[in-house]
Parts: structure tokens; C-alpha cells; sequence
């Protein structure tokens, strides 16, 4: 079995591509909800958020206030990687339980916002990355999340941008308006069950 991890940067599409793919039978980790869901949930990252952002990161009802820790990671970098540090290994560890499950089909994807940034992506035996044209994201994520375009574009700034990200993706699908994704999927979808079956058949 073969472990592809699949990224995109905000607004480009990439749960979208992941839905095609769980439509085809793969299936697909999905790091970012894992992510929430020890971050409200796992008490020693629980007393670490604490430690490092104060009490008040946690609402009363005992969730991450996700507002409030998305403001200040996305003005201060050092904040985001303490974050990235805290959480990403004990997502790849949830990661590795569920994959043990996972064994009968011929590859799973990794779904992350992040896979390049955080160095995650050499875990991976293939990458595939989703590109949008930079306007198309700007305007989904305002619609999306009712951001001012300031917002949004500083959000997408704080990310690697695609050109970089590019250059390390094995795989890269367009999804831009004047493009077809599906096309694009199940030719993908075909090439990695190859390989996952050379790979078997040794």
C-alpha cells in the first residue's frame, strides 16, 4: 500500500479533490480535523496551548477557541511553528494507527493544509499538490469565511506559496474554473494503482 499525501493552500480546492477520490474508494486521512480534534481533547497538547498562549485559548465550554489561536498564529510565525511542533507529530502517530486499518487498498491519501511547510512530506511514498489561481482563491475564502480580502490574502501569503510548492509535488492537479478535475483524478487515481501494484508484485 502505497501513502500519498495530498495539500493545497487556502481556497484552492483540496477537500473538494479529496471528496473525488473518496468517491473512487481511497481513503483519506484528514489531518486538519484530526488535528481539532486532539487539540480539544488530548490534555497533555491541551496543557501546552495553555502554557504557551494562556488559559484564556480555551473557551468555557472547554473547546479551543480556534478564533483566537488562528489570529496569532497567523500574525507570528514563531507561533506557528511552536503550534506545528505540538501538533503534527501526535497527528502522524494517529496517522500511522489508522493506516494499520487501511491495508487492503492500494494506497491512502493524507490530507493536510500544510504538508511542505511542516517538513512532512518526505513521510510520503508520492505528493500531490492542488493549485488554484491565486484571484479564484482570494474570492472563494472570502465567501467562504466571510473575510475582508486584507484578511484573506494574509492568510494566503503566510502559506508557501505554489510556485515553491510545486517544484517538491510529485503530482499537481488545476483546479481553476476553465479546468476539469475529474479527468485529472481518475488518471491519477489509475497511475498510483500501478505503481501500488509493481510495488506488490515486487
Amino acid at each position: 500500500m502505497l501513502t500519498v499525501g495530498i495539500t493545497g493552500g487556502i481556497g484552492s480546492g483540496k477537500s473538494t479533490v479529496c471528496k473525488v477520490f473518496k468517491i473512487l474508494g481511497i481513503p483519506v486521512f484528514q489531518a486538519d480535523s484530526v488535528a481539532k480534534k486532539l487539540q480539544d481533547e488530548d490534555p497533555e497538547i491541551r496543557r501546552k496551548l495553555i502554557e504557551y498562549f494562556g488559559p484564556g485559548i480555551y473557551l468555557k465550554n472547554v473547546m479551543l477557541n480556534r478564533k483566537k489561536l488562528a489570529n496569532i498564529i497567523f500574525n507570528s510565525p514563531s507561533a506557528l511553528e511552536r503550534v506545528n511542533h505540538l501538533i503534527h507529530p501526535a497527528v502522524h502517530k494517529e496517522f500511522e494507527h489508522w493506516k494499520e486499518k487501511m491495508s487492503q487498498y492500494p494506497y491512502v491519501l493524507y490530507e493536510a493544509a500544510i504538508l511542505f511547510e511542516t517538513g512532512s512530506a518526505g513521510r510520503f511514498d508520492y505528493t500531490i499538490l492542488v493549485v488554484t489561481d491565486e484571484n479564484e482563491r482570494l474570492q472563494r475564502v472570502m465567501k467562504r469565511d466571510k473575510l475582508t480580502a486584507e484578511a484573506t490574502l494574509q492568510r494566503m501569503h503566510n502559506q508557501m506559496q505554489d510556485t515553491e510548492k510545486i517544484k517538491l509535488a510529485d503530482f499537481v492537479i488545476g483546479n481553476n474554473d476553465n479546468q476539469l478535475i475529474i479527468p485529472q483524478i481518475l488518471k491519477l487515481d489509475q497511475l498510483l494503482k500501478s505503481k501500488s501494484s509493481c510495488l506488490e508484485n515486487g
